[in-house]
């Protein structure tokens, strides 16, 4: 007889027949049943299969400031530009989230000609955001409207002498007129599309709506611009690049909200409308800005923070100029033996997590390159007022150090007299005649109209008897009558000139406590000191016509440091970036074999000889290299950076982040 599996009618009748006590015990085996039956299944599912990125959400970037130029060839000055156009555009190379050069448009490249041929291949299948291909083309007229002096972009000089060529669609050809080490980092810059710009005339170029709503090929295309009444950029929407030629992004949107204050962007933290932000952009120190944000949290933090070390630097420049106080070396030397470095810093990372190293090169450790320098300015004060001596500027006796200077006359006896004589020079003879003894003055009588006459002969006559008793008495000025005269009537000015200067930098808090501080440690030695603060805006032009005498700002350097537009003697006028205006042939011939050479060990051997000439020069007083803090929602996964070069490279791997996960088999 085969089995027959019970009926639901007949399971009903089951619990007829069963008591209450032996439902209740069924009820219980049965639920326990079941969850062990699910819990089972469940851990199965759990232990075959792995949580991985999902597609899908919106990141919510919170920035101080405004876009201006989203446009590769003019957007390298302003950090919010530098990261919209990263996001929305793509180089031949790029950086990864190590801070190492590799390959982006380009798929392979090859060096060649002793190093003045670069050539680069391109992947397969790359597009604009509006779905046409990316070509050759595109690069060539990139780097030629860069070259073009009409278009006035800032990138000019690092392109001048280079010839692009075209091989192929996917072939281009870089001929450089002499080998540079560095030329792969000058390939990470961004092409704009061919077909896009070539139409738009030089005069336009930066009045184009295609600054604000650009067609790129990065990971993330324009989507949509919010303006205010008033015409404030409010925010900017991006969306993910879904044909990226590297794998597309699992975030689906970007979006970019912009603020006039930083107070509204604190508000917004607090708020939790943005989920990243960076306190670099808030013209506050850390530690207050932490505070206020801070104070709209719940205990469990909703932002992690990022810590990226960075290629840059703060220091001051010191004007080299042959005008300026700080043409003297002996000078600049002593300003830097005044500071106590290890002091400022520590006043500086006071009460903040960012990390903030001294430095004393212009070459940073953990760079390449970097070497310990054979000699550094440790804090001296007693150097420095010794070298303000040898300086001739010497302490006035109420603490302020001064330099006496002899200024020579306007008029000098230069003219041959005698009698017949007319002019002002004959003047000035009896002018000084008479004031240096009545008896010329007698002998002069009326003569003093300006006539050489019988009068004014006598009285240089008897003027060389008394002060000339070796020279026969001839009654005209002869050299050494003249020089006498000069002597005695026309004696030089003194004068007092004081160690004097202003120090120049931009009206951020920050900088100004640091102004303030080195402002007291050269007060401490004699120098009076002004500190200038001015907007970002109204900074540009004072560095583009170097008109400081010191001033007080950060470069950024490359990932692989190329020092010759900061040091090299060609550099000194904008856009070079020699902000000192600094000059010395041997520093020019090593930065020149530095860049050239091709041989590793021979650069490193000139990069530590330039670094130490730099620092025995003092063209400028190294300070200290601040880390980049960066905060993000603990929402957003994915992040993997160690170091960027800037802080437009924080979404490096931004492909990689995520929002949203999803389980699947393993």
């Amino acid at each position: 007889m085969s089995f027959k599996f019970p009926s639901f009618s007949q399971w009903k009748q089951i619990f007829k027949v069963l008591k209450k006590k032996e439902k209740i015990t069924l009820l219980i085996f049965s639920v326990l049943a079941l969850g062990s039956l699910f819990f089972l299944i469940s851990s199965f599912y759990v232990g075959h299969t792995k949580v991985v990125p999902a597609l899908g959400g919106t990141y919510v970037e919170g920035v101080v400031g405004q876009p201006r130029f989203i446009n590769p060839i003019y957007g390298e000055t302003n950090d919010i530009d530098r990261t919209l156009i990263d996001l929305v555009f793509s180089g031949l190379m790029t950086y990864d989230k190590d801070g190492k050069l590799v390959t982006d448009l380009a798929d392979s490249y090859n060096v060649l000609n002793d190093g003045k041929t670069y050539e680069f291949t391109l992947k397969d299948d790359i597009f604009w955001h509006d779905g046409k291909p990316l070509t050759a083309d595109d690069i060539i007229f990139t780097i030629k409207t860069i070259q073009n002096s009409d278009y006035k972009s800032p990138l000019r000089a690092n392109w001048i002498d280079v010839d692009p060529q075209k091989i192929s669609d996917k072939t281009i050809r870089f001929n450089l007129k002499a080998p540079y080490n560095s030329f792969l980092e000058n390939c990470t810059l961004k092409i704009l599309p061919q077909h896009i710009w070539e139409p738009v005339l030089p005069e336009n170029f930066t009045l184009s709506s295609y600054n604000l709503q650009p067609v790129g090929s990065g990971p993330f295309a324009f989507s949509d611009i919010s303006q205010t009444n008033a015409g404030f950029i409010s925010a900017l929407y991006l969306t993910s690049n879904r044909r990226y030629y590297n794998h597309p992004s699992f975030i689906l949107n970007l979006s970019f909200q912009f603020f006039e204050k930083k107070e509204d962007l604190i508000s917004a933290a607090n708020a939790k409308t943005i989920d990243g932000f960076t306190l670099a952009s808030l013209d506050n120190s850390q530690a207050q800005s932490e505070k206020a944000i801070k104070q709209g949290w719940s205990n469990n933090e909703k932002f992690s923070t990022y810590s990226f070390s960075l290629p840059r630097y703060f220091a001051v420049f010191f004007n080299n100029q042959k005008t300026s106080i700080f043409s003297n070396t002996s000078i600049r030397q002593s300003m830097s033996y005044a500071i106590n470095k290890d002091e400022l810093v520590a006043k500086i990372t006071s009460g903040t997590k960012t990390n903030i190293s001294k430095i004393d090169s212009p070459i940073l450790p953990d760079f390449y390159g970097y070497q310990a320098p054979t000699s550094i300015y440790n804090f001296d004060t007693t150097k420095a007022a010794a070298l303000l001596d040898k300086s001739d500027f010497k302490d006035n006796g109420q603490g302020m150090r001064e330099k006496a200077t002899v200024k020579k006359p306007a008029f000098q006896f230069t003219t041959y007299l005698k009698v017949g004589s007319k002019g002002t020079a004959l003047i000035q003879l009896q002018a000084c005649l008479a004031k240096l003894d009545n008896n010329f003055k007698n002998l002069l009588q009326n003569e003093t109209n300006g006539t050489y006459g019988k009068a004014t002969e006598n009285a240089v006559t008897e003027f060389q008897k008394k002060y000339l008793p070796d020279l026969k008495p001839t009654g005209e000025t002869g050299v050494s009558t003249r020089k006498k005269l000069n002597e005695l009537c026309l004696a030089p000015a003194q004068n007092s000139q004081p160690l004097k200067f202003i120090l120049t930098t931009a009206d951020q808090p920050q900088l100004l406590e640091i102004a303030n501080e080195l402002k007291n440690y050269w007060q401490s030695i004699g120098a009076q000191v002004d500190i200038q603060a001015v907007s970002l805006t109204d900074l540009k032009p004072i560095i583009k016509n170097r008109s400081y005498d010191a001033l007080l700002y950060g470069e950024a350097l490359g990932a692989e440091p190329d020092l010759y537009p900061f040091w090299h003697s060609s550099q000194k006028i904008d856009p070079g970036l020699n902000l000192a205006s600094y000059e010395n042939k041997t520093v020019d011939q090593l930065l020149k074999d530095a860049r050239e050479t091709l041989d590793l060990s021979v650069k490193e051997e000139k990069l530590e000889k330039l670094q130490n000439t730099i620092i025995a020069d003092a063209p400028a007083l190294f300070l200290h290299n601040p880390d980049y803090v960066y905060w993000v929602s603990q929402t957003v996964q994915g992040i993997d950076t160690t170091k960027i070069i800037d802080p437009a490279k924080r979404f490096v791997n931004v492909t990689n982040w995520y929002l949203k996960t999803r389980r699947v088999w393993k």
